[in-house]
């Protein structure tokens, strides 16, 4: 039997054209036959310096015999994968994006062909005219995301030994414009506390989500199983969102860093403390008519919306909520990484990406905005948060 090559060997030949021939082993087949990658170049020198680059790149890899599909057929086999771990929504989401943008393409090249330049070209075509109606160009933030998903989709395909590397993580990807993102002012903090404290049903709900900033699928979501009163934490680990054809279902968080424990200020499990003393249901805010089911988020919108009316105060989003968090809780010193592990954002770089723009004007007037009522909701507080971090991080190292 003969001896199993290791991915990363390679030989040349000179062909009968004149040309320079390399090949090297990338990965076996079931059988255990090689499976090989070619180059070709018109010196033996030039060979030389395309070989080492890629004997580089496949060296320790060793791809399967389905590296040889398109990006098109590994796309929709992902996505059938992933079908039941995401919401309805996204999924058709994801779908459009691959027929639409992705498909017409790069759909029929080899997967383990697909380079960085392929995905560059495939962004700037689509920064110049990919609106399928006007031929305009898409937007960056639309860019961004159509990125997303196929950098998740291309690490699946690297865990799964279809290719030898990611080639969406050497791209430049459009920057990501941010439309301006509202906070409430102190004394509109002030007000809309006042006007909170005279809600029952509501008054614990909108305090967690302002010392927390959690989406509002995730709290709505919350139990009170997630709730560890001694240590003082909460783990977020679903989100409530409406299915098709109507209906409520608790899934999985939107990302796997949506999957998280936070350390919570004090006055938090306090107020958590005494809600779970009249308890009558899992959820830890159900739905205030059928107890049985969770909050339900767009509900929970819609009465936000009536108190900022109540006290005569601006419509702001739920979302501006989690970000009048984030705002304050940078402005007050709390690192990018741990505050991207508190809102379950993916990357640290999101998140300073995000919020970046709130390190100049907008952190300045949060410290003076909504300074004093976070700070004394949170006083030293912060530090927790801080400390957990650290020693979730020295855990990991």
């Amino acid at each position: 039997m003969a001896k199993r090559r290791p991915s990363g060997d390679g030989m040349v030949r000179k062909r009968d054209d004149g040309r320079w021939e390399g090949r090297i082993v990338v990965g076996h087949k079931e059988n255990g036959d090689s499976i090989f990658r070619y180059v070709y170049a018109p010196t033996q020198k030039e060979l030389s310096a395309k070989l080492r680059q890629n004997i580089d790149a496949y060296q320790g890899v060793d791809l399967t015999e389905d590296s040889s599909m398109t990006l098109g057929e590994w796309l929709d086999q992902w996505l059938n994968d992933i079908a039941g771990t995401i919401r309805p929504a996204t999924l058709i989401r994801y779908r459009g994006t691959v027929e639409n943008h992705i498909r017409p393409k790069l759909g029929n090249k080899i997967i383990s062909q697909v380079t960085p330049k392929d995905i560059q070209r495939l962004y700037d075509k689509l920064a110049q005219s990919g609106n399928l109606h006007t031929g305009a160009g898409l937007s960056g933030g639309t860019i961004y995301g159509i990125h997303g998903m196929l950098h998740e989709a291309l690490q699946a395909a690297q865990q799964t030994h279809l290719i030898a590397s990611n080639p969406t993580e050497q791209v430049t990807v459009p920057k990501f414009t941010y439309g301006s993102k509202q906070i409430l002012t102190e004394e509109q903090l002030d007000v809309f506390m006042k006007v909170i404290a005279e809600d029952e049903i509501w008054y614990d709900f909108f305090y967690t989500e302002l010392t927390t900033g959690l989406r509002r699928g995730e709290i709505c979501g919350l139990k009170w199983e997630d709730f560890d009163e001694v240590a003082g934490t909460l783990k977020v680990c679903r989100t409530v969102y409406r299915k098709e054809g109507g209906g409520l279902i608790a899934g999985d968080t939107k990302t796997y860093a949506g999957t998280r424990k936070i350390v919570l200020p004090a006055s938090t499990v306090q107020v958590l403390h005494e809600r779970k003393k009249s308890a009558l249901t899992e959820w830890i805010f159900p739905n205030p008519l059928r107890p049985e089911q969770p909050a339900n988020p767009d509900t929970a919108y819609s009465h936000l919306k009536s108190l900022l009316k109540r006290a005569g105060l601006p419509s702001i989003r739920f979302h501006d909520l989690r970000h009048t968090f984030a705002t304050h809780a940078l402005a007050s010193g709390v690192d990018v990484k741990t505050l991207s592990g508190i809102l379950g954002h993916t990357r640290a770089a999101f998140t300073l990406d995000t919020y970046t723009h709130t390190t100049g004007d907008m952190q300045k007037r949060a410290s003076e905005v909504v300074g004093d009522f976070l700070t004394d909701i949170f006083g030293e507080e912060l530090r927790p948060w801080e400390e957990s971090a650290k020693a979730a991080r020295a855990q990991s190292d």
